[in-house]
């Protein structure tokens, strides 16, 4: 498989993307500023997800749909490791580099079908609230993109449906898809070790109804 240089432009001409460079994706942006609150919660969630890999914490971090960084941020709280962010919207990427929680040379403009990083580059990539958005006709491009950038673990977080399903989002159509994303992983890839999973509960968590998957490249 082609591998891409690091920092090269990484253009999607789908519809989907055409929303989230443009102004939908910035006042989405702005909709989730980082606040001490939400920090707390998402660093709690990532200790959580991160748990079974005590002693063995991935060396280098890359998450696809990065937007502004909340993950980011919690990451930063419970590692030292150099952390990656792909995200599509110009907007998000100048707050990311702004913040300093991503090294500007490690803020890339890409997608998940599209990421500027050679094979096997980074031991964990993730997306959390981003395979959602993606249409299921590109899931399996962007499932052999980011795999193969991992160099050993992969983790979602998304919206679960049992059965594929499409849902209004904001009064627009086609821009959430929910299904079971842990089973099209394991679908696709039936190499991956399920190392972990779980759920986080809107109700006590103030996240938004998460089932996350951790999985280990054979």
């Amino acid at each position: 498989m082609t591998s891409h240089e690091p920092n090269s432009p990484a253009p999607d001409a789908t519809a989907q993307m055409a929303f989230w460079r443009g102004d939908f994706g910035r006042e989405y942006a702005l909709r989730n500023e980082i606040t001490p609150e939400r920090l707390q919660t998402h660093t709690r969630a990532w200790a959580r997800m991160l748990n079974v890999l005590t002693g063995s914490m991935p060396s280098t971090i890359l998450e696809v749909g990065a937007n502004v960084g909340i993950n980011l941020h919690a990451l930063r709280q419970i590692t030292s490791a150099p952390l990656y962010a792909v995200e599509p919207n110009s907007l998000c990427r100048q707050r990311l580099a702004a913040d300093g929680i991503v090294a500007a040379e490690r803020v890339l403009d890409g997608t998940a079908r599209a990421i500027a990083l050679p094979d096997a580059s980074v031991d964990l990539v993730f997306t959390c609230g981003v395979m959602i958005h993606i249409h299921p006709d590109h899931l399996p491009a962007s499932c052999q993109e980011m795999y193969r950038v991992s160099r050993r673990y992969i983790l979602c977080a998304e919206y679960f449906s049992d059965k594929p399903e499409t849902i209004p989002y904001r009064n627009q159509q086609d821009l959430l898809f929910k299904r079971d994303f842990g089973a099209l992983w394991m679908e696709q890839f039936p190499q991956l070790r399920l190392l972990d999973y779980g759920f986080f509960w809107k109700q006590v968590t103030d996240l938004d109804n998460l089932t996350w998957w951790l999985f280990e490249k054979g």
